[in-house]
């Protein structure tokens, strides 16, 4: 079964959006998105790995990782959830960040907001629109190979729904 995939980047109005189908019941990804030892398996594309420092999925709690590059290279993300309906959606503000939190100088905030939802044939789909600040953060992420990588990511990821 196809696992339709949307990337559509829109710079004049700064956002990503992001639409990708999975084989697996929404209650099944949507844990996949929010348990911490699920989403450290597929978050990272490979051969990247994630690491996680703090996790706390409630409204206002706090989710700080690392992408972790083959050399040992971190790069920290930090993101505070700002709203959570259980089993279909919740949003974040995200920044890049040391190991301790501390957001990079004038780093650029990014807010996500991803909701699921049950599609035929008991799958989910998943849809994210990401908003950026600013239009060279978007260019950024365009032009850095974030398609790539959420491409990647969500390969893992079936691969993990699949053996769960």
């Amino acid at each position: 079964m196809t696992n339709n995939f949307l990337f559509e980047p829109d710079l004049a109005a700064k956002k990503i959006h992001v639409v990708r189908e999975f084989n697996a019941p929404v209650e099944k990804v949507w844990r996949a998105f929010t348990e911490p030892d699920l989403l450290v398996k597929w978050i990272a594309p490979k051969p990247w790995t994630a690491e996680f420092k703090t996790w706390d999925f409630t409204v206002g709690g706090i989710w700080l990782y690392a992408m972790v590059g083959t050399e040992g290279q971190k790069h920290w993300v930090y993101a505070e959830f700002t709203a959570i309906e259980t089993g279909s959606a919740f949003s974040t503000t995200g920044m890049f960040c040391d190991g301790e939190g501390n957001p990079v100088p004038d780093a650029p905030k990014s807010y996500r907001d991803t909701k699921f939802s049950s599609i035929d044939g008991n799958r989910t789909k998943v849809d994210t629109v990401i908003t950026f600040e600013d239009e060279s953060t978007i260019k950024w992420f365009v032009e850095g190979g974030f398609k790539e990588g959420t491409v990647a990511t969500f390969t893992v990821l079936d691969e993990l729904l699949a053996s769960e």
